[in-house]
Parts: structure tokens; C-alpha cells; sequence
């Protein structure tokens, strides 16, 4: 994904529970501003899970690297673990288009289609690192579902989107109180730190120190009974606009929902 928050960007339910299929919306502030809006869709059932997200650049954001991008997984469970099946993202950024699909063999991915077909700005993602490897959404399902089973944020995982290697790391913090702010969502939520860092997939002329561990904040919660625990506020480091802040402005049962029905 072209965004670590997306990377990064979402009452406890027992192990084995199907939790109720969200819709979330969100949006991202930096500098004052709106600088992102996202849509995402999470379904998890005691068999897999289903995600999709939709995210696009808004405001001065737009201007610099205007864009829109839909991402999408579909995965099973071993044991705790999230082992996705088929995933793929398609959008444009600054003018171009993107597309990335990915299916997995024996538990490491595969690439099935990735335009443009080599990327002028990044070097190549050895075979090696790539092995054992999910995609950022098949992370985030699996990170819902354990801090639903257990209240905590422990958690780990190793993300490759197709031309990066991404590391990330999440602790447990405490429990904050969100507060009222227009009409986002407001109330108790579980904290987490987290940490990423970039292990394969720098840029090739190294412009920037990519490989610096990056740190943010997470708080997670049901935002409505039955609902799995998901980000309703996250904060993390942006490249142009300092901290950048995602805010849950609303949750409601999916349309997912009928459809188990």
C-alpha cells in the first residue's frame, strides 16, 4: 500500500466468534488539513476473513500526489494466524496507474500481476525476504482478531505489498478515553504503540533514510455491539505534513451482514 497508516491504516469477542461485518470511514488530518479519506470494509468469521479498503488524497495532498486506491483480501486462519489467499490493489497515483495482485503457494506469496511491471524508483525485493510474508490487510485482520481475543496489542508481522518489505512491531499502552470531536467516534479505547521499519525495497537513489524504524500510536475499539475491535484513532509520522491523524468519523454493520444471512 502506498501509505503506511493504511499499513498501518482499524465488546472483546471470544476466539472462535464471527464478529459483525463493519464499514468504517475515516479521515486523515495533517497540518490542519484533510489530507486522505478512507473507506474500509472488514468481515471476520471463525473460517476468514474478507477486507477491503478504499483510500483517497484530498485537500493539498491531492496536489502533491493525487491518487486513489481500492485494496482487497480474501484468507483463512491457522491457528491465530491470518494466511491470505488472493489479494490485489488497483488505483492511479500522480497520473499513473498501479496494480498489484498477489496469491500465496505453500504460504509465500506470489506474484501475479504488478504494474508498472518494474519500478524505476525502487530497488528489487530478494526472494528470500519475501518468503513467509502477508499482505498489510491479512496483518490488520489478523491484529483485530488477536485484540479481540485477548484484550492485548501484542503482535507482529512481516508485510510485503509486491515491491516493499515492511517489519512491524505493536505493544500494548494502556487505555485512553477519546473524546467528543464533531461527529467522530468518542469513548474508550485500548492503546497500542507500534513501529515499522523498511527492510527490502529501498529507493534506488536513497534520497531519504527509509530504513530509520518509524513509530506511531494506535487506539482500537468496538464501535458498536457485536463489532470486531478496530482503529478508531491513529496517529504517525507523514513524509510532508508532520503527524498525520486518522479519525474514525463512523461505523455501521456491513452490508456483509445480510448476506450471512
Amino acid at each position: 500500500m502506498r501509505y503506511p497508516l493504511l499499513a498501518a491504516v482499524l465488546a472483546w469477542l471470544p476466539f472462535t466468534a464471527a464478529a459483525q461485518p463493519v464499514r468504517a470511514v475515516y479521515e486523515v488530518h495533517a497540518a490542519g488539513m484533510t489530507v486522505l479519506e478512507l473507506e474500509a470494509e472488514l468481515d471476520l468469521t471463525a473460517e476468514g476473513y474478507r477486507f477491503t479498503t478504499l483510500a483517497r488524497t484530498r485537500g493539498l495532498a491531492a496536489v502533491f500526489a493525487s491518487g486513489e486506491q481500492r485494496a482487497q483480501v480474501r484468507g483463512a486462519w491457522a491457528g491465530i494466524a491470518a494466511t491470505p489467499q488472493a489479494y490485489a490493489s488497483d488505483g492511479v497515483w500522480r497520473g499513473r496507474a498501479r496494480r498489484t495482485e498477489l496469491a500465496w503457494a505453500s504460504g509465500d506469496p506470489v506474484i501475479r500481476e504488478l504494474v508498472p511491471l518494474v519500478d524505476e524508483e525502487r530497488e528489487d525485493v530478494p526472494a528470500d525476504l519475501q518468503r513467509g510474508t502477508v499482505d498489510a490487510l491479512s496483518a490488520l485482520a489478523q491484529f483485530s482478531r488477536e485484540v479481540g481475543r485477548t484484550g492485548q496489542c501484542e503482535a507482529q508481522a512481516q508485510v510485503f505489498d509486491g515491491r516493499r518489505r515492511n517489519d512491524y512491531v505493536a505493544r500494548t499502552a494502556g487505555r485512553d478515553l477519546i473524546r467528543p470531536w464533531r461527529a467522530a467516534w468518542h469513548g474508550e479505547a485500548l492503546r497500542c504503540s507500534f513501529e515499522w521499519r523498511l527492510v527490502a525495497g529501498f529507493r534506488r537513489d536513497r534520497s531519504v533514510d527509509e530504513g530509520r524504524p518509524q513509530i506511531g500510536t494506535a487506539w482500537l475499539a468496538s464501535p458498536f455491539p457485536g463489532a470486531p475491535p478496530i482503529p478508531v484513532r491513529v496517529e504517525i509520522p507523514s513524509r510532508w505534513f508532520g503527524t498525520a491523524t486518522a479519525i474514525l468519523l463512523r461505523a455501521s454493520a456491513s452490508a456483509v451482514a445480510e448476506a450471512r444471512q
